[in-house]
């Protein structure tokens, strides 16, 4: 379908000064005479969309208030002969402290266009007001990551979606003025909620709910009270207390839904919960007649497998499972905690995404989201999009990784000749930063976290990393650089990164490698060593032929060495590969077995952020997670035609 733009529309709100953490309702009528009628719509921050009463469209795409996407959506199907309720509901998230958003200012747009006339569209004549049923301007907050909670009343709810409008008034205009450019991917589906069972009543009140498996989606709850109450949801992946962990460190993890006396059903549009539990706290007995996840799923198609065992077919579900609950606007590292799109964990997804999806749009949508951050440093945020001042600087050299990888897999050149001068400006960041010895010196300052992986000595809280070269970044950067060099050659590019690639890699053996253990360090000031950094200077040629294979041999054997976490095994199992395809295959399989079957065996369907579960962090470990997707690659790769 040919792109339709908007040609009347204008930005509004509703007629009082924006705050973070509202709701703006917005309501019009039209006439429908049985043309197909797509609706053109984009908000900051997100939306939802009722016609005639039924919910037809949801899910702003994730953007920058400089770069506005809008969506194009058929709502022929929810039309009506004759007269039509379009009723949009608004919520603004106006704070920048959060990982998934990047404040502007609150703003709706939208146009209903047939094939022959507009008929209608945002201006100041469309009737708005402030929700009465959300509660507007709490500041709860589930995660900081995540951001908002949220808490209903259903009871506050009138006739405003079929054109009953008290309180509403006329719409005021917003200087929005940044470019409008179609959704890049699909839009998620909603699907019919799938119901919890009921395994429990942990006191007078309190209901506990079984999904099955891990699950992620709007929360869906139809009940039955004697009186008006509120009733506290919380939810999670785990019951290892004998019930939900709601509060955890500073997070929340719960929603507030307010019922009335009598039935209740709602559907929430705009909050995913991913969760295999749900429990519920209520004021005074209740019917809770169904409570469950409707799931907000990105379309895909699965790719055939290798043929592999039924315990490898049981590890390659979770991981496809989990590759699946952490794709929405864009990849997301864990659809519970955070929900945020991270360059390094990306980056896995898509690769291990090419062989168990086939799919290419997807992950050139969240390479280009990522191309269009802005910083002054040059480098790219911790996350996409966020305006909070945090770079993981390790992470930005994982993009090039992941575009080389795209361009290898899509074959499309032209999306790499658009984000190509971003690439160069971001590698130049780093080669500026470097010393004489043409190796990339620490990012200095609190903006700035140095972290690696979550092992000890890597996750950038040892004080003896200070000033010194590190020897994770500086073979990531001279694997990037080579990444750099096969696409400025795909392009036919002239550069000279082949060139610093070489220096660079004499410089790190010359730094790093230990001569008497046979390892390299982390950096001048320790004799201490790691299996990514070891892995690293294998990938990226500063560790060859014999030498190599030997580093291969020490790092599996060295009971001092630092282990390697679920989100860099790919690093090491690639390494052993390049050693030693033939030697190391059933190794890794093995392996694969051993880390992965404890999962298969906790029977939550996905696979997990570290080996700890969800002791980690403070028995905040992700249950669902998708960098540690990995078994479906080296599946392909190993046991693949």
């Amino acid at each position: 379908m040919q792109n339709l733009t908007f040609s009347n529309a204008k930005w509004i709100w509703t007629s009082r000064e924006a705050r973070p953490n509202e709701y703006g309702e917005f309501y019009t009528r039209f006439d429908f005479s049985g043309d197909k009628t797509h609706l053109l719509i984009a908000a900051d921050s997100n939306y939802a969309v009722y016609l005639n009463g039924a919910l037809c469209a949801f899910g702003q795409y994730a953007d920058y208030p400089y770069d506005k996407v809008y969506d194009t959506v058929d709502i022929t199907a929810y039309c009506r002969e004759g007269g039509n309720d379009l009723a949009i509901l608004v919520w603004y998230y106006g704070i920048d402290t959060t990982q998934v958003y990047y404040p502007g200012d609150a703003g709706l747009i939208f146009e209903v266009i047939s094939e022959t006339n507009t008929l209608a569209y945002s201006s100041e004549k469309t009737a708005s007001r402030m929700s009465r049923a959300y509660r507007n301007h709490e500041d709860k907050q589930i995660t900081g990551q995540i951001g908002f909670s949220y808490h209903y009343d259903a009871t506050a709810e009138d006739g405003w979606r079929a054109g009953v409008l008290d309180g509403f008034s006329e719409s005021v205009a917003v200087a929005i003025d940044a470019p409008l450019r179609p959704r890049p991917c699909e839009k998620l589906t909603l699907g019919a909620p799938v119901e919890a069972r009921l395994i429990g009543e942990l006191a007078p009140c309190r209901y506990l709910y079984d999904l099955g498996v891990n699950t992620v989606g709007f929360l869906s709850i139809e009940t039955e009270s004697d009186v008006r109450q509120t009733l506290l949801v919380s939810y999670g992946e785990h019951i290892v207390d004998g019930s939900v962990r709601r509060i955890i460190g500073n997070r929340d993890f719960s929603v507030e839904v307010t019922v009335g006396a009598g039935q209740t059903a709602y559907l929430n549009p705009f909050r995913r919960l991913g969760c295999r539990y749900l429990e519920v706290q209520s004021e005074a007995p209740l019917a809770v007649k169904s409570i469950g996840i409707a799931p907000t799923d990105y379309p895909l198609e699965r790719k055939p497998r290798p043929k592999l065992t039924e315990a490898e077919n049981e590890i390659y579900d979770i991981c496809e499972r989990t590759l699946v609950l952490c794709m929405h606007e864009h990849y997301e590292d864990c659809p519970w905690r955070e929900q945020a799109l991270y360059a390094m964990d990306s980056r896995n997804q898509m690769l291990y995404g090419y062989y168990a999806f086939g799919e290419t749009v997807f992950p050139r949508a969240s390479l280009d989201l990522m191309a269009r951050d802005r910083r002054e440093d040059g480098l790219l945020s911790m996350c996409y999009p966020m305006r909070k001042d945090m770079v993981i600087t390790s992470f930005s050299l994982h993009y090039f990784l992941a575009c080389e990888e795209y361009l290898r897999y899509s074959g499309d050149k032209a999306f790499l000749e658009e984000i190509y001068p971003k690439l160069e400006s971001v590698m130049s960041v780093f080669l500026n930063h470097t010393d004489d010895k043409g190796l990339i010196a620490p990012f200095n300052g609190s903006c700035y976290w140095n972290f690696y992986e979550w092992e000890p000595y890597l996750s950038g809280n040892d004080p003896t990393l200070a000033g010194a070269p590190h020897l994770v970044m500086n073979a990531l950067a001279s694997l990037a650089l080579a990444r750099m060099a096969d696409i400025s050659d795909a392009l036919g590019k002239t550069h000279r990164y082949g060139e610093i690639v070489a220096e660079m890699n004499k410089s790190i053996r010359d730094e790093f490698y230990m001569p008497e253990t046979g390892l390299y360090r982390n950096h001048r000031n320790t004799d201490r060593t790691s299996v990514l950094g070891n892995s690293l200077a294998v990938l990226c040629g500063a560790s060859i032929g014999d030498e190599a294979k030997d580093v291969c041999r020490r790092v599996l054997s060295d009971e001092k060495i630092t282990p390697v976490s679920l989100s860099m095994r790919c690093f090491l199992y690639d390494a052993l590969l390049a050693a030693d395809r033939e030697g190391y295959a059933d190794f890794i399989l093995k392996d694969i077995e051993r880390i992965f079957r404890p999962m298969v065996e906790m029977g939550i369907g996905t696979v997990w952020e570290t080996e700890d579960g969800e002791r980690a962090f403070s028995n905040a470990g992700s249950l669902c997670h998708g960098w540690s997707a990995l078994p479906i690659y080296y599946y392909h790769i190993i046991k693949g035609n």
